[in-house]
This record gives C-alpha cells, structure tokens and sequence, in this order.
C-alpha cells in the first residue's frame, strides 16, 4: 500500500515538472518571438527613415536639376538673342547703298539706331529656331509698336521669309512685293524682290520670275542678289 502511494507520487510529481518544463519553454519561445518582432519593427523603422532620407535627397536632386534646365534656357535664349543681334548687325555692315535708277525717289538713310531694338531681336531669335508662327507675330507686333523704326522694313523682309518656310507662297509673295514696290531704296529691297523672284517660280509662274530677275539686275546691279538673280535666269 505504502508503495503505491509513493509511485503514485512520483508520477505526479514528475508531471508537475513535465508540465513546468513545458511552461518555461513555452514562456522562453513566446520571448523570442517577442524579441524577434521587436527586431523587425525596429528594422522597419530605420528602413522607413532611411527611404524618407532618400526620398528628401531625390528630391532635392531633380529641384537642382530643374534649376539647372531652368538656367540653360536661359542662357540658351540669350545665346541666340546674341547671335540674332551679330547676324544682323553684320547684314547691315556688310550691304553698301544700292545704285537705284528711279526717278523722284528718297535716297537710302542709314539707321540712326544703335542696334536692333530688343523687341525685333527676339522676333529674329524665334526665326533662327524655325519658329516661324510665332516669329510673324513678333514682327508683326514690332511694327506695330515700333511704326517709324528703321528695322521695320527689316521685319516685313523677314515676315516674308516665315511664310516662305511656312510654304504658304500667296503670302510670302504679296509680303515681297510690298517691299519692291513700297521700299525701294531699303538696304532689303533687293533681297525683297529675289526672294519674290523664287516665289514666283514656286508658284509656278516662270515668266513672272524671269521677269523680276532680270529687273533686279537692272535696279540692283552691283547687289548679292542681282549676282544669284543672273545663275538662275543663267540656269533657264
């Protein structure tokens, strides 16, 4: 009987400690665990700031670069104003007075104005970049605003040239022609009335640009314009 009793105590008493063994490692994996989520929360975060660190420098890098786009068109921009102004200029150095035959006309003046306004440089400079829509405007605009400016037949020269570019001939030709027939002794009229020549002969109208070519020669004589008016009448 005793016996029994003591067995049965051990039973018992060994799954007391079974039991406790299996609390403490419960206890001790349900720690770890714990600790392992600890851990990962703590990496998410230094992960989170570390991508807020980066987003900010990304940031901070495209605004330069932006800056940076910004400045380049600008100096862009000023770049072919410049270039406008030089081209110009050199034109106008480089034409001498044309020897004209016309009876009871105004002789040539030479501009009183320093240099071409700013308003007709930036007219020019949409030109350079083949921004011909908008270039007619501009000039259009700098006649307007500037009516007795000595680039203003300049301007009307160059409106010609955009419609040209633009192929719309029955423009480019009546913007030609009023050049030729309203300033004769500008320093453009000859190039006025070559251009109307190849308009002509755009349009198809040979006779008509033969016949302007050979009266640029006879206007004109000493001109660049009247030298390629006698290639092509050369050519035909």
């Amino acid at each position: 009987m005793a016996t029994g009793i003591r067995q049965t105590a051990c039973i018992l008493s060994s799954l007391v400690l079974t039991g406790c063994a299996s609390h403490d490692l419960m206890i001790k994996r349900q720690a770890e665990a714990e600790a392992k989520i600890e851990h990962l929360i703590q990496v998410d975060k230094m992960n989170s700031q570390h991508m807020n660190d980066l987003s900010g420098q990304i940031q901070s890098l495209d605004n330069q670069n932006k800056d940076f786009a910004t400045q380049i068109k600008q100096l862009q921009i000023a770049l072919r104003e410049m270039q406008a102004t030089r081209f110009e200029s050199a034109i106008r150095n480089s034409q001498t007075t044309p020897k004209i035959e016309i009876v009871n006309q105004e002789p040539f003046t030479r501009s009183k104005e320093s240099g071409p306004p700013s308003e007709y440089v930036k007219a020019f400079g949409l030109y350079s970049t083949n921004n011909f829509s908008a270039a007619i405007k501009a000039f259009e605009a700098f006649i307007h605003n500037s009516p007795k400016s000595d680039y203003v037949t300049n301007a009307i020269y160059w409106i010609g040239e955009c419609h040209y570019s633009l192929s719309d001939l029955p423009k480019s030709l009546k913007t030609f022609q009023k050049i030729v027939d309203g300033y004769p002794n500008s320093a453009k009229a000859p190039d006025a009335m070559l251009k109307l020549g190849y308009t002509q002969a755009a349009m198809k109208e040979r006779d008509k640009s033969l016949k302007t070519f050979e009266e640029l020669i006879k206007r004109y004589p000493s001109s660049p314009a009247a030298v390629k008016a006698r290639e092509r009448l050369t050519a035909h």
